[in-house]
């Protein structure tokens, strides 16, 4: 069984600092806790609250509605190539089998 390094890192989000911990290498936390903040950041401008977390559920829900739309269009480029593969197999047969 392989052993996961677990990295300890401490980033600043929405200007509170965290100590967090996973098994991803420092920089991929990192850009991860950066886009977060950025998120952050992006709610604020566009809203009047002061409150940061609703500012934080606000962030959540749009990188959720991101994560939902990514993964819709995913589905959709995968449906698309089911249905050629399915198309390229089936003429495939047909010449087969007129030959």
């Amino acid at each position: 069984m392989e052993n996961l390094q677990t990295n300890n890192l401490n980033v600043k989000i929405f200007g509170t600092e965290y100590s967090i911990k996973g098994e991803s290498d420092q920089e991929y936390m990192q850009e991860i806790a950066a886009y977060i903040d950025q998120k952050m950041h992006e709610v604020q401008k566009s809203t009047t609250t002061k409150s940061a977390l609703k500012v934080a559920i606000l962030a959540a829900l749009n990188i959720v509605d991101e994560l939902f739309r990514e993964r819709a269009a995913n589905q959709k480029i995968t449906s698309e190539f089911e249905q050629r593969i399915e198309k390229l197999t089936n003429m495939v047969d047909e010449f087969e089998n007129e030959n």
